[in-house]
């Protein structure tokens, strides 16, 4: 009986590829009749991929050649009619893509939209009438052949058609006929405004840890910085003397702001606090709570007593001064929002994070009105330009210059090879920018022109590695800037009075307009 039980038992083993086999080949008996058979063409969609690749293939050259048939014709318009593609407002701008973040859903206000295709854009431009201004210039440059003239006066055409980086004035005669090209000369970068240089007036010891922060009243008669020392100190502006010094915070004092209004300084840490100080009886009167990481930044509303801050937690927060209450809170950032500044007219708020993009904020609804994605790497720094309506960002890839309201890109300023961590721009046009290898570069606001650069020279008993600059300002008249560095100090710089355009010119040669480079 035990033998006939364990022959029972006998199970003939196969290898696993056996196995794997024998169920690819039930599997493909099984659905066999499906996928024996081809499926019948759809005419539809058959004539709507032949479109398609007629419109890819030959939609550049279609205007140049006649059309053989009344069919073809009617082809032509109906792929026409499918690149009519309505208008839609362009929520995110920028040349990369909107950086992605676990947890992170697409909305309607991160979805991005499509833009108009190169083709269509040139198909618009050969719509276009030509520019009178363009044609004049083009034979000012470079004359008019006797084709040209010819052409002309038989009641030609002309039509400028760019070619890559190249310009091209095309003569087209009275036949359609292609008669003529003069290309156009390039155009060239103005000249600079010249600007005497800066350097270096005085330098403060005081702090013992790094200087973060720097704010100035508006009186001009002081400034105020705040350091890793977790103090605050109040500096003389003219003599360079401490006058006071705060203590309150229990970790790095990130941030400053000095209000117009009231005898009000703010000032914001990594403590995750925010503290309104009275500067008359010198200690704290209020805190803001509601931040749960480190706060990196705060400024005031110009107009109306808000408080603005940001930090960590990749939010920015609007706060009310006096009731402490927060009004909004600014969310869809991906990663710390570093810089937070305000204006008066919309948009009222501007962020920079280290998700690479700046926002543009719309206050009274606490809604981001447009996000910029130009930038590839974190955003550290932004600056507003005192009486144009446009701002500068910094990040390590490049400063670049932005247009309010929609934030429309004007130019890079390529240069700073480091990583930027603090932008200030006086009424004088000059933009400065400090990096983490201590350099300070001054730059032409219009032109984009660097036309001075300085290497801070650390103190005596500090690491040559402890040369970062990480915040600076100008005063109120602009003529004074202060930086505030790792190696613990402030230092003051001014304008070389004694410089002229002869004494210091500015070594600048023409060159041709590069492709911006967004």
């Amino acid at each position: 009986m035990a033998a006939t039980a364990e022959s029972n038992t006998d199970v003939t083993k196969h290898s696993i590829h056996t196995l794997v086999f024998r169920s690819l080949k039930r599997t493909h008996d099984m659905f066999l009749s499906d996928y024996g058979a081809v499926p019948p063409e759809d005419p539809t969609s058959l004539r709507i991929k032949m479109a398609c690749k007629i419109r890819d293939e030959y939609d550049l050259v279609k205007d140049e050649l006649p059309l053989p048939s009344e069919q073809t014709a009617k082809a032509a318009l109906d792929v026409g009619k499918r690149d009519a593609i309505p208008e839609t407002e362009t929520i995110i701008k920028g040349t990369h893509d909107y950086p992605s973040a676990p947890g992170v859903a697409l909305t309607s206000e991160t979805a991005k939209r499509a833009e108009p295709s190169a083709r269509a854009a040139q198909r618009l431009l050969k719509a276009l009438p030509p520019s009178e201004t363009d044609v004049e210039r083009a034979k000012q440059s470079h004359g008019i052949s006797s084709i040209h003239q010819k052409a002309m006066s038989s009641g030609g055409k002309e039509r400028i058609a760019p070619t890559g980086s190249k310009a091209l004035v095309a003569v087209y005669g009275s036949g359609g006929t292609k008669q003529a090209l003069v290309p156009r000369k390039a155009p060239t970068m103005p000249k600079p405004q010249w600007h005497p240089p800066w350097k270096l007036m005085r330098v403060l010891s005081g702090h013992t840890g790094w200087v973060r922060c720097v704010a100035v009243d508006p009186t001009n008669e002081w400034f105020a910085t705040g350091s890793a020392d977790r103090t605050i100190k109040i500096w003389d502006l003219a003599s360079g003397t401490l006058k006071l010094s705060l203590t309150g915070h229990i970790s790095s004092v990130r941030g400053l702001a000095v209000s117009e209004r009231q005898p009000y300084l703010f000032s914001c840490g990594e403590d995750k606090q925010v503290k309104c100080w009275d500067l008359e009886y010198n200690k704290v009167i209020r805190h803001y709570h509601g931040h749960l990481s480190a706060v990196y930044a705060v400024n005031l509303h110009p107009t109306i007593d808000v408080l603005l801050s940001c930090g960590r937690d990749s939010t920015g927060r609007v706060w009310d001064i006096r009731t402490k209450a927060c009004i909004h809170t600014l969310a869809g950032h991906t990663n710390t929002v570093a810089t937070i500044k305000s204006q008066a007219v919309d948009p009222q708020v501007i962020t920079g994070s280290h998700d690479s993009t700046i926002r543009l904020w719309d206050l009274a609804a606490g809604k981001s009105m447009c996000t910029l994605t130009n930038h590839k790497k974190s955003i550290r720094s932004v600056a507003l330009h005192p009486s144009e309506f446009t701002f500068a960002s910094g990040s390590a890839d490049n400063i670049k210059q932005w247009k309010l309201p929609e934030g429309n890109f004007i130019q890079n300023l390529s240069g700073h090879n480091a990583i930027v961590n603090t932008l200030a721009l006086n009424s004088d046009n000059v933009l400065v920018s400090g990096a983490d290898n201590g350099t300070l570069h001054f730059w032409d606001w219009k032109t984009g022109y660097n036309f001075q650069r300085i290497q801070s020279l650390v103190q005596p008993g500090s690491l040559d590695s402890e040369a970062g600059i990480f915040a600076s300002t100008y005063d109120m008249s602009g003529t004074r800037l202060i930086t505030c560095e790792s190696d613990k100090s402030i230092k003051i710089y001014r304008e070389d009075e004694s410089a002229t355009e002869e004494s210091h010119p500015v070594e600048w040669k023409p060159e041709i307009l590069k492709r911006k480079r967004y």
